[in-house]
């Protein structure tokens, strides 16, 4: 499999990580980005070829990962689409940027429409990461398989049917760790107010998430059953949990998690917007 990265950031180095020498040689691997250093660092690392502007290599793939800033999109495909016409094949587009939808990639790579949009996290940097993916009409079986491929170097996949659905698992996954982060920095700060020292109470909260979320992962049991296991009336858990609820942390959950969602509709309503029409 021959593969090019638009875009060399963290998550393009973690998905070079997963693929170099494993899925594919690293020499199979191009990747295009302005940073020098970043370009010197991967090629060191994993023998990738580098570009800093893409060039005639990227359309050589059979796979284009298209990884940079939802903001920067719309110039790189602008750049591409030169050089797709003269791809001995078409490639494959998968992207990883928020809220570009493939309708509007498609229209910017003048109607090319075999294009998996896809949302994965960050867990990707240490292989534990998941993948919401979507494929346009135009993708081939082949083209599914090699996508899979590609996204599952750095964790798990979930392939789903309808595109909207990716800013459900753009709230929910994409942003999901930093939520996490948030948790764990608060209960952290509570075990210092507590008299812990801050080094064994983040110790504490790292532990006690990474442990937790590992015995969900491996129970076939509700996640609702794993918690009332640990909760006795009147119990300490009990007045934690009863706190939460009565501090509405239920519902604020909830409704950060359709914040990020409509940000990401409201991204791709921005960024797909052709200037001099109506929005």
């Amino acid at each position: 499999m021959k593969i090019a990265f638009i875009g060399g950031g963290n998550m393009a180095a973690a998905l070079i990580a997963g693929l170099a020498g494993k899925i594919t040689p690293g020499a199979n691997i191009h990747v295009v980005d302005p940073n020098a250093v970043a370009l010197e660092r991967l090629h060191a690392g994993h023998g990738v070829t580098t570009a800093t502007t893409i060039d005639a290599a990227v359309t050589a793939a059979e796979v284009i990962v298209l990884a940079v800033k939802p903001q920067s999109m719309r110039e790189v495909t602008a750049q591409l689409l030169p050089l797709l016409g003269s791809a001995a094949r078409a490639p494959l587009i998968v992207s990883i940027a928020a809220g570009i939808r493939a309708a509007d990639l498609s229209r910017w790579l003048g109607g090319h429409d075999a294009i998996v949009r896809c949302m994965p996290n960050t867990p990707a940097l240490i292989g534990m990461g998941i993948t919401g993916m979507v494929a346009s009409g135009g993708v081939s079986t082949a083209q599914r398989t090699l996508a899979d491929q590609v996204l599952q170097a750095v964790g798990t996949t979930m392939w789903l049917d309808d595109e909207t659905l990716i800013d459900a698992v753009t709230a929910v996954s994409g942003s999901g760790p930093a939520y996490v982060f948030y948790f764990i920095e608060a209960m952290a700060r509570a075990g210092t107010e507590l008299g812990l020292t801050p080094e064994q109470s983040l110790a504490l909260a790292k532990a006690t998430f990474t442990g937790a979320a590992e015995l969900a992962a491996r129970s076939d049991e509700p996640v609702a059953l794993l918690r009332e296991r640990v909760t006795s009336k009147g119990g300490t858990t009990y007045a934690a949990l009863t706190s939460m609820e009565q501090g509405g942390v239920g519902p604020a959950i909830a409704a950060a998690v359709k914040a990020a969602a409509a940000r990401g509709r409201e991204l791709g309503d921005e960024l797909g917007h052709e200037p001099g029409t109506a929005s």
